[in-house]
């Protein structure tokens, strides 16, 4: 059961490490943290979903510098016993053991349901579900999420090679990217068909996903919605759960304002 006085916060794609440049990847950080010390006066669960950072690999006894002043922010409200869900993306879904040893924070790679406030929520990063996306899908299988080829990218590439590696195949991702901007795909987006596919055996009262970098609100049913929580790079967007309501909002880097652009939401489902 939520405390009366606390509320629930959702946030995904920050990709922290974005851009290149020190300086402006540098206030990119600071912003986040900004928004992190607003929400310690009310928060109770800090789920983020997915592609915190721009990249994240763990070796065994080394991982990515940087964050610094992320990484503090998050052993503070962890300090405050304020708990923190992370659920990996397909740019840091090489998290392992790093966060859960040092901050005692969840990580989870695969969709999870949880009941808060007698509501229930299905939340996913969002790569790999629903239809389409074949070929990444099998890059995804393969490659990303393999444990064999995790286990031999770790050991046989020192890491300022690997992450050498990396970091070059994100700026191609990037550059591809960028000649394809993000639209909105109606009754088409994969994430609300998946929300439909799960609503019909395990209905759940939000589904709420990342990846897609577009803040909306889909109806599934009646009394369910599909929230995509935006970005942070265009929209620096969350959501928020107060027990029994959820809203989009948007910090502009002193305060949350709703965000409320209509172009976003939809309320037609099929029955």
């Amino acid at each position: 059961m939520l405390d009366n006085s606390k509320k629930v916060y959702f946030a995904s794609d920050f990709h922290l490490g974005y851009p290149d440049e020190n300086e402006k990847k540098h206030q990119h950080e600071r912003l986040i943290c900004s928004w992190l010390e607003h929400i310690q006066r009310d928060v109770g669960h800090l789920f983020l979903v997915g592609d915190i950072f721009d990249l994240w690999f763990e070796y065994r006894h080394v991982v990515p510098k940087g964050f610094i002043r992320f990484l503090g922010k998050l052993a503070e409200m962890r300090d405050k016993n304020i708990s923190i869900t992370i659920f990996t993306g397909n740019h840091d879904c090489w998290m392992y053991d790093y966060f859960t040893t040092e901050l005692g924070v969840e990580i989870y790679h695969q969709p999870k349901s949880f009941v808060i406030n007698q509501k229930k929520f299905y939340i996913a990063h969002g790569d790999a579900l629903g239809p389409g996306d074949y070929f990444y899908k099998f890059i995804r299988t393969v490659l990303f999420r393999n444990p064999l080829a995790q286990y031999l990218f770790r050991t046989v590439l020192p890491a300022d090679i690997g992450m050498g590696l990396a970091k070059a195949w994100v700026r191609h991702s990037y550059r591809t990217k960028q000649r394809e901007p993000i639209q909105f795909f109606g009754e088409k987006e994969w994430l609300q068909l998946h929300s439909k596919q799960i609503h019909q055996t395990m209905p759940h009262e939000f589904y709420i996903y990342g990846h897609r970098h577009l803040p909306m609100r889909l109806k599934v049913d009646f009394n369910a919605w599909n929230v995509n929580l935006g970005d942070w790079l265009n929209y620096r967007t969350f959501a928020v759960f107060d027990g029994q309501e959820l809203q989009l909002q948007q910090w502009n880097g002193t305060f949350a304002i709703a965000f409320e652009k209509n172009f976003h939401e939809f309320n037609y489902f099929s029955e």
